[in-house]
């Protein structure tokens, strides 16, 4: 809470919101390389703080890939590609067989998404663990 009783901080983004949109951004690079891989590390640097409301614009690289290791790094500037840096974070992300989130999903939403007869939304639904 801040010194208002507020608990939004006056109207801050909460840290985990930003980590939360850091992680999936990077994630979403392992769909480019066609692996399926899960966070294995994830390190956010807060920089300055970002107003609710504004727009972040979150650019994602892979730095290294080792084996199974998947190393990436992500900015989040505020107001566009050219604002100011408000957020960074380096992940490293592990590749793993889709076995991993058939052996810990949810069976019922598993069944679903393996009788599904369109690849794409199939492959889609092992995502994020179902």
């Amino acid at each position: 809470m801040d010194g208002r009783g507020r608990a939004d901080g006056g109207g801050l983004a909460h840290g985990g919101v930003l980590a939360t949109a850091l992680d999936e951004t990077l994630g979403s690079l392992n769909w480019l390389l066609r692996t399926i891989a899960v966070t294995g590390r994830l390190e956010t640097d807060f920089v300055r703080p970002v107003p609710v409301g504004t727009t972040l614009y979150l650019e994602a690289e892979v730095t290294a890939v080792h084996g199974r290791k998947i190393y990436s790094t992500a900015t989040g500037r505020i107001g566009g590609p050219d604002g100011p840096v408000a957020v960074r974070a380096d992940a490293l992300f592990i590749e793993v067989k889709v076995d991993h989130f058939i052996d810990h999903g949810r069976s019922e939403e598993i069944q679903a998404a393996m009788n599904d007869p369109d690849q794409i939304r199939r492959a889609r639904a092992f995502e994020v663990n179902p």
